[in-house]
């Protein structure tokens, strides 16, 4: 079987008819792939429909584990692939008509660890229908993930590559369990050990905005959640920067991932203002980010990140006293309208 294809599924019943009817519309026969929903303890009412297109395609089927996050459904995923290849795809999400079978037969044809390809963001549902235009389409060079790093674009999420299922059993790496970040992380940890990468410039994904999405949910408390992942992932990107300044790997690469270290404690900071931490637990927080390079924010202005308004937050979050006050002085005023949401 070529390609397994991933879903982590919890509650999400009203945008998973739009993935799988994109997924179907592949041109690619039953069997030479398969959908693999990973149920994480939904509740019965949320299964009729993958239950439905479970006892109607072959190639689809329905897995209910105990509810532990979506990396531990992932991590359940890539150990019941068939495939060659996997796929991660969100339920909210889907892809562009006919798309997977050029993907396939370009990371089949070039022997790649991973291949990637674009990805859009959307708030329309139907557009799967859809025909990227593939006249011209040119694959980029073959490199190795570290300097891949270094020149091309780059993402947290997992559902802009597909994946060698070869390569990641032999890295050994999985997903952390029960954190948010947790593809920002392993999406850095495969890049760094990938020896053939290449990029194919395809509309393949689409990323659909949802309201009331995990990421955009401002319930204190999952914010609260959301917030120490960020600290999280930062502290966990510290040991992999290390790892590869001791190696004196492409220090493009190291400098891209720096940035993307300080993006998770740049994103955390503006999250504290707006949610219902402590002053005490601010000063905690920012104190142990302090202890790496992933503060102060030295590299986060880059290709990546270079707006006006990140360099106006700088002034004022390069400074930990002044950020203390500028929380003191706001954090009430952000918390009362964000709870209130």
């Amino acid at each position: 079987m070529d390609l397994s294809i991933v879903i982590p599924f919890y509650k999400a019943e009203r945008y998973l008819a739009t993935c799988l009817d994109s997924l179907l519309s592949q041109n690619l026969s039953e069997h030479e792939y398969e959908i693999i929903i990973i149920d994480d303890g939904s509740p019965e009412e949320c299964l009729e429909v993958p239950k439905e297109y479970a006892n109607k395609f072959p190639q689809i089927k329905l897995v209910s584990k105990t509810n532990g996050g979506v990396g531990s459904a992932r991590n359940k995923g890539i150990d019941l692939a068939s495939g060659n290849y996997i796929y991660f795809i969100d339920p909210d999400d889907y892809l562009a008509n006919n798309v997977v079978k050029l993907l396939l037969e370009t990371i089949k044809l070039h022997d790649l660890d991973i291949l990637t390809f674009r990805s859009r963001k959307t708030y329309n549902s139907d557009l799967f229908h859809e025909q990227p235009d593939l006249k011209d389409i040119v694959l980029t060079k073959i490199i190795n993930g570290i300097d891949y790093l270094a020149t091309e674009l780059y993402q947290n999420e997992v559902w802009w590559y597909l994946i060698k299922k070869e390569f990641i059993d032999s890295t050994q790496l999985r997903f952390i369990e029960d954190r948010w970040m947790e593809d920002a992380i392993i999406t850095a940890q495969l890049f760094t050990k990938a020896k053939h990468m290449a990029h194919l410039p395809i509309d393949a994904h689409r990323h659909l905005i949802v309201p009331e999405s995990a990421m955009t949910s401002k319930e204190p408390q999952h914010y609260l959640k959301i917030i120490d992942d960020n600290r999280n992932a930062a502290m966990v990107f510290d040991g992999l920067i290390s790892k590869l300044e001791t190696n004196s790997e492409n220090p493009e690469s190291i400098k891209r991932l720096k940035t993307r270290q300080q993006s998770f404690v740049f994103f955390m900071m503006v999250r504290m203002l707006k949610s219902t931490i402590k002053l005490k637990d601010v000063k905690a927080t920012m104190q142990e980010v302090s202890k790496t390079e992933a503060y102060p924010l030295s590299s986060f202005i880059s290709k990546d990140y270079n707006n006006i308004s990140y360099r106006i937050l700088l002034l004022f979050f390069n400074n930990k006293n002044v950020y203390y006050v500028l929380f003191i002085i706001f954090n009430p005023v952000f918390k009362l309208v964000y709870t209130k949401k």
